[in-house]
Formats: C-alpha cells, sequence, structure tokens
C-alpha cells in the first residue's frame, strides 16, 4: 500500500529537518520553506495531509490554505502557529476549512495523533472521491448506452410521423380510403409501439437514478461476477424474508469486462422481477448462479408460478407482462438490449408451476479473461 503524503511547510530550516526526521518512516514527507515552495510541490505531487506554518517571511500561512482550498479542496489541512489568537483563528477557519489548529510547541506524540487523525480522513476523503467518481462513470455509460438505444425508434417515430403526413397529403391519389386508413393505422401502432419503448427505457434510467446507493458498490466489485452479486445483493432494498430466501451459488468468477454499470442494472431488474414473483409464496427462493460449466453467465432462479407457455416465447419480443398485467412489459426487452450491446444476450426458462430461470449470457472474451 502507497504510503500517505504529508507536506510540511516552515520557513525554518531546523523545523522542517525535525519534522521530515520524526515522521519520515511513518509517511512519504514533502517539506516546503514556503507558500510558493508549496503551491509547486502540490501541483507536482499527490499529496494528502498538509501541515503549514502561520507565520512566514512573504506570503502567510492563511493564503497557503486560502489557495489550497481553491485549487484542493479535498486537501487534509492542518495549522501549526505560535499566534493562536482570535483574528488567526477567525480567519483560518473562514478562509481555510482547517482540520486541527496547533499551538506552537507542539509535543511530538500530539502531532504524531493528530497527524494520525489526519491520515484517516484524508483516506476518507479520498473514497469518497472515488465513489463520486465512480458515480460520474456510470452516468456517463448509462447515458451513451440511452442516446444509442432511444436514437432508433425516436428516428422511426419521425420517419412514421412524416409517413403519415405524406399519406395525408396524397389522400386523392391512395385510391381507397380504407387502404390509406390501413397504412395510416399501422403507422400509428409502430410509433406507439416505439414510443412505448422509449419511455421504458427512461423509466428503466430513472430507476437506476433511485437506485444509486447499490450502483457505486457493484461497479466497484467489476472486477468480479461474484463481487458484484454480493455488492448488488447487500444494497439492494429488501424485506428481511425476501433476503432470507436468496442463495448466491457461485460456480466459476469471471470479470464483467464492458459496461459494469449496466450489466449491474440488468442484474437489478432481474432480481427485482424474481422478488416480484415470489410475492406471497409460503416457501420462496431465490438463486443467483455465477458461472455454469465455466462459461461466464449469471442466472437468477426463482421458484415462483412460472410464466404461461402462451407468452414466455414472446417475452423477448413483446411487450407482455410476466406478473398478471402489472408493469409495462418492456423491462425483458430493454434488459436483453442491454446485454446484446455488448455481444451477450439474456435466455428465459420457465415451466408453469415450477419457477423460472432467466440466464445472463456473456461473450466467450469473458471466459478467456478470468
Amino acid at each position: 500500500m502507497e504510503a500517505t503524503t504529508v507536506l510540511y511547510v516552515d520557513d525554518e530550516d531546523l523545523a522542517r529537518k525535525y519534522f521530515g526526521r520524526a515522521f519520515g518512516s511513518d509517511y512519504r514527507v514533502l517539506t516546503a520553506p514556503g507558500v510558493d515552495a508549496a503551491l509547486a510541490l502540490l501541483a507536482e505531487h499527490s499529496v494528502d495531509v498538509l501541515v503549514t506554518d502561520w507565520r512566514m517571511p512573504g506570503r502567510a500561512g492563511g493564503e497557503l490554505l486560502r489557495e489550497v482550498e481553491r485549487r484542493r479542496p479535498g486537501l487534509v489541512r492542518i495549522l501549526v502557529t505560535a499566534y493562536a489568537n482570535k483574528d488567526v483563528l477567525l480567519e483560518t477557519v473562514n478562509g481555510g476549512d482547517v482540520f486541527r489548529v496547533l499551538e506552537k510547541p507542539v509535543p511530538q506524540d500530539t502531532l504524531r495523533e493528530v497527524l494520525r487523525l489526519a491520515c484517516a480522513e484524508a483516506a476518507r476523503r479520498a473514497r469518497e472521491r472515488a465513489v463520486r467518481e465512480q458515480g460520474m462513470l456510470a452516468v456517463e455509460e448509462t447515458v451513451a448506452f440511452l442516446a444509442h438505444e432511444l436514437g432508433t425508434p425516436l428516428a422511426s417515430i419521425a420517419d412514421f410521423a412524416q409517413t403519415i403526413a405524406r399519406r395525408v397529403a396524397e389522400r386523392d391519389d391512395e385510391g381507397s380510403p380504407a387502404l390509406l386508413r390501413a397504412r395510416i393505422g399501422n403507422a400509428v401502432a409502430h410509433m406507439n409501439d416505439n414510443a412505448r419503448y422509449c419511455q421504458s427505457v427512461l423509466d428503466a434510467f430513472v430507476d437506476t437514478i433511485k437506485r444509486a446507493a447499490l450502483a457505486p458498490a457493484a461497479r466497484v466489485a467489476a472486477d468480479s461476477a461474484q463481487r458484484m452479486v454480493a455488492a448488488l445483493l447487500a444494497a439492494y432494498a429488501m424485506a428481511p424474508e425476501q433476503r432470507d430466501a436468496i442463495v448466491v451459488d457461485v460456480r466459476h468468477d469471471f470479470p464483467i469486462a464492458a459496461a459494469p454499470n449496466c450489466v449491474a442494472l440488468v442484474l437489478s431488474a432481474l432480481v427485482g422481477n424474481a422478488l416480484r414473483a415470489l410475492d406471497g409464496h409460503p416457501a420462496p427462493r431465490l438463486t443467483v448462479t455465477v458461472g455454469v460449466d465455466e462459461r461466464p453467465v449469471l442466472a437468477v432462479s426463482d421458484n415462483g408460478p412460472g410464466i404461461p407457455s402462451a407468452i414466455l416465447h414472446r417475452l423477448l419480443l413483446d411487450p407482455v407482462s410476466m406478473h398478471g398485467g402489472a408493469g409495462h412489459g418492456w423491462s425483458l426487452i430493454f434488459c436483453n438490449r442491454v446485454m446484446q450491446s455488448f455481444g451477450g444476450a439474456l435466455r428465459v426458462q420457465s415451466k408453469e408451476g415450477r419457477g423460472t430461470t432467466v440466464t445472463m449470457n456473456f461473450p466467450e472474451t469473458q471466459k478467456e479473461q478470468a
């Protein structure tokens, strides 16, 4: 693990040497004799904790703290001063977001403990930054998929609308009014289907945002399908009895090489579907299987009522509902499109009265990278 970097700023040579000798074995220590030199080091190095004197020739420590607040707002700052009067404290707290103010002379044990706390705070802030950055990556990834996925149906809607307008404008040349009505009706039906699909995609995106708490955890674990499943289930909102019904069967782990945020979205949707199917079941069981016969797959199985054979073959093609008419029926179509976007696919298997298994099949390149 890389050592925490501490930048110590003091115009006294002996003070800098003393600090380096006292803490150089515990931290990566950088030293600077003044504000300008400190800013130069901050521009070149990744620094976790800044410790600065207040009164120095030229520019004071308060100026450094304000400049750091502007350039590196997440940096943990400690002020060491022999002039801890009210004005100094007010300027420091109001302008520099200081973690601690220490009054000279500072006992070494006190400074050591404050540095330990400051490093812990720096690590906490780093984790928060990583989650925020990962969150932005998740949004970027999902928005990119949305832009691609919505583009085709929206273009189709525009084309159908133009067709209707053209047919109406040319109605005198169309011959039979019945034929004209049939063509317009067909175009309207296609417009309606495409519009409903666009709405379902947007609904899925909104649901992803609502589940922002689980997305970072699943995303961070994207190097392992097993860890993604564990992180997602740990963060998924469900009742205790639902959680007790879930079993994870890891047979062959593999990395999630493409679109991990979208994969987490699909997995979340499949778990939600399975939990909904098990609602009211006297002995519910939901199994998430990782890898089957060394193939890169994730399978979500439940022992619910199953899917009627009349609609089973249509689930990935038409907007039919698996839940007695509840919902818009586009969920599995959207999930399949997500999987197809990086070379995978969904497979749905079900028997009435015996449950359902939905398998997320990943490209074989996932297996090769495992």
